[in-house]
């Protein structure tokens, strides 16, 4: 018996956005976009939060794996969107609680846990280690579900607008592993604090338009290319951290393991974060600093000067950019190296035989910040099993990150007998049903105006009902959301 993970379920929501359709309406390449970010991404409905997300997900966990809710100990929620700084997964709890009892069966413990964990995309990450260490200790018996759940918005004209998203993903976690045992003592981890990567100060709420759902639009303040050299950073040191607890070659393990799934904010980003973590082995062994030159003298590259990038202390000055500091890539070297190594029959065992798991599928779902780990490996689980893949005893590496930074670095073991736990999984189902908008609905529902789409109809999920407005003197409750579950099955 080993713990680790036994089930997944997703939840979508029902708007989304063809990127072709996007590329149309702003006269960008669909060609690049297609290859760099994805083929599509969903954004909210009316009457939609990252709570509702949460407990749609968590209600189809528990038919889906025909869980007992007694027995489930901790409920931790994933997320960077919260819109509430008291209660985070208590919420969530409530609602599922009304859709049991409406069902007549019987409520999540009492004694159950309701965690929230926040870091960026990595909260999720953070919740699956608590939630096996509560299965290792107090929770022994018992289950966890750790629910991922976010809104991933920009501004319309910024450089992130491509790679929105939303949706959330539960996971279900056992002592007794169905699906993925966790080497939780094998993990690696890294966190080192940069000043002006992705961020998200209350500031920015300051006199903010209005919405028509009384929500808030929570867009964040980001540095591009230096956002992406702090995720290089962090994965690079997570990864390194995990090696150096295992016997051998720091350099074998890209060679040796089955599958790599990592946090994806668009479709290229795992790619640059994997191949970077092997040039950095490479500059860390004197057999592979061989390799590294061939590579350079392919590419015009200066192999000193490129060892020299990836072997420095830290790319960064202090605690990060400071103001009016340049911000941009800070691997420019490594580069130009990654476009050749892309060159090579390696890129295809590197790259495509270790990240082509599930990957083609996740082009649909866009970016879902915490969400968006979990997603892929429910994705690579589902597609093996479609296919008749024979996994058991593979090792896999699910590689998280949250922006500002820190990663985690999960070593995992296909278990066997996955395949009954895989075929419950509702990727594909989940997928189903999305209404694609026009520009002028797009515009709508960004901005938070709601009035010219249509509703989806009332499915079997929970939706906010409405929002308090009361501020006292007897009663306050402005700006809480208060959730009924809809439809049928």
């Amino acid at each position: 018996m080993a713990p680790g993970i036994s089930g997944f379920s997703l939840y979508l929501p029902p708007y989304r956005v063809q990127l072709e359709s996007w590329c149309e309406w702003n006269n960008q390449s669909w060609d690049k976009f297609r290859s760099v970010v994805g083929r599509s991404f969903r954004m909210r409905a009316p009457r939609q939060s990252i709570y509702t997300f949460a407990a749609n997900a968590v209600w189809r966990l528990i038919r889906d794996y025909d869980i007992d809710p007694t027995q489930v100990g901790l409920l931790a929620l994933g997320t960077e969107s919260s819109t509430d700084n008291s209660a985070g997964a208590v919420i969530v709890k409530g609602m599922v609680n009304d859709a049991l009892a409406a069902a007549g069966l019987p409520l999540l413990a009492r004694d159950c846990e309701v965690p929230e964990f926040k870091q960026a995309c990595l909260g999720g990450v953070y919740g699956v280690k608590a939630a096996l260490r509560y299965l290792a200790t107090d929770g022994r018996g018992r289950q966890a579900i750790v629910v991922c759940a976010d809104i991933a918005e920009y501004a319309r004209g910024g450089s992130g607008e491509p790679t929105q998203g939303a949706g959330a993903v539960a996971m279900l976690l056992e002592s007794d592993a169905r699906l993925l045992e966790v080497d939780l003592a094998g993990a690696g981890s890294d966190s080192d604090y940069r000043v002006a990567d992705f961020r998200k100060p209350f500031a920015r709420f300051r006199n903010q338009p209005a919405r028509d759902d009384g929500q808030v639009q929570d867009l964040p303040m980001f540095n591009g290319h230096y956002s992406t050299s702090c995720y290089i950073d962090a994965t690079h040191h997570a990864v390194t951290s995990m090696l150096d607890k295992r016997p051998g070659r720091n350099l074998d393990y890209f060679h040796e393991v089955d599958a790599v799934f990592m946090h994806r904010p668009y479709h290229q980003m795992p790619t640059t974060g994997w191949v970077m973590a092997y040039l950095f082995a490479l500059a860390h062994d004197d057999e592979g600093r061989d390799q590294l030159r061939a590579l350079c003298a392919d590419a015009g590259v200066d192999a000193t000067q490129l060892i020299d990038e990836l072997l420095a202390p830290s790319p960064f000055h202090g605690n990060g950019a400071h103001l009016f500091e340049n911000t941009g890539d800070v691997f420019p070297l490594s580069r130009r190296v990654r476009n050749q190594l892309r060159t090579t029959p390696l890129w295809d065992t590197l790259v495509e035989g270790k990240l082509g798991l599930g990957s083609e599928a996740m082009r649909d779902l866009g970016n879902l910040y915490t969400a968006a780990l979990p997603a892929w490996l429910a994705s690579g689980l589902h597609e093996a099993v479609t296919d008749g893949l024979e996994l058991a005893g593979q090792e896999w590496l699910a590689l998280g990150y949250g922006s500002g930074d820190a990663a985690e670095a999960l070593p995992m073991r296909v278990v066997a007998g996955w395949e009954e736990a895989a075929a419950r999984i509702n990727f594909e189902t989940a997928l189903l049903g999305a209404t694609d908008l026009t520009q002028a609905q797009y515009i709508d529902v960004h901005e938070g105006r709601f009035t010219a789409i249509a509703v989806q109809p009332a499915r079997a999920e929970f939706i906010v009902d409405h929002v308090g407005t009361s501020n006292g003197p007897d009663f306050f409750d402005e700006g809480v959301e208060y959730y009924r579950f809809v439809g049928a099955e």
